[in-house]
């Protein structure tokens, strides 16, 4: 198993400066990179907010997509600079606000990519959401939801159907370690005991006041024996999105054995 620390990728961040809620300036999207670099991250693909209803006026997605690119642009050129081995490269986190966007342009893929990382807006879910899902299969894309435990009225059906929709999921660093409460956890775990996580990524905003819970996550995988699984989500899986290659499978959790781990599954927040 490959645990050079040198090698891990994050793909879900808000690096980009002056273009969402994340960076406000280049010299945010260094700090930002410096900490990355901390916890051992040397791949990133960042991915700033993009409304996927701008696909219905196309005057409006370049001027959107142009004002993205000039300020990656300028923070790739600065991030070369101070960290020659870090490798950033520009997606998009895509929301889904009109049923049928379209990916036609490259700049809104991870990294060029067949791959889309989606969401919906203000972690509401709309009826519909695995046609929605199975669509961007079908038009030849790959769909990547983002932080899928953090939806309001996500279960275990629901995140069936868009795995059978061929939908990838990217659960957050920060879920794991209960940053987004109990209810969030529980939902990550439920989804990790299925082998349903593709990738860990950090969704970090830029901001002093926010934490990359990468250290977090994997000291919590670990001690449950699998360390693998987090090697999986956090190295191997995401080097394939920049190969343009689907991720291989993610090993399951171990199960606990024995009269603790029915103890643990009643009072556990990991309990599924």
């Amino acid at each position: 198993m490959d645990r050079d620390p040198t090698s891990f990728a994050d793909v879900h961040n808000h690096l980009v400066p002056d273009v969402d809620d994340g960076a406000r300036s280049v010299e945010d999207t260094l700090e930002g990179v410096e900490r990355m670099t901390l916890v051992g991250i040397r791949k990133i693909i960042t991915t700033p907010h993009l409304d996927g209803s701008l696909t219905l006026d196309p005057d409006a997605l370049e001027e959107r997509l142009e004002e993205v690119t000039e300020a990656f642009q300028a923070a790739a050129a600065a991030v070369a600079e101070v960290f020659p081995e870090v490798d950033l490269r520009r997606g998009h986190e895509v929301m889904l606000d009109i049923p049928d966007v379209d990916f036609g342009d490259p700049r809104m893929r991870m990294a060029g990519t067949r791959f889309v990382l989606v969401e919906w807006p203000r972690l509401q879910l709309p009826p519909g959401t695995h046609k929605v899902l199975r669509r961007i299969r079908e038009q030849g894309y790959v769909p990547i939801v983002a932080h899928p435990e953090r939806y309001v009225g996500i279960d275990v059906e629901l995140a069936s159907l868009w795995r059978d929709a061929g939908a990838l999921l990217q659960i957050n660093h920060g879920s794991l370690d209960g940053r987004y409460g109990s209810d969030v956890r529980r939902m990550a775990f439920k989804l990790l005991r299925r082998g349903w996580g593709d990738y860990l990524a950090s969704d970090f905003h830029c901001r002093p006041d926010r934490k990359i819970n990468k250290a977090e996550a994997q000291d919590c995988l670990e001690s449950l024996g699998a360390g693998e699984a987090f090697v999986t989500m956090s190295l191997t899986n995401p080097a394939r999105i920049l190969r343009d290659e689907e991720p291989i499978p993610v090993p399951l959790l171990p199960a606990e054995r024995g009269l603790w781990a029915k103890v643990r599954g009643i009072l556990s927040p990991e309990s599924v």
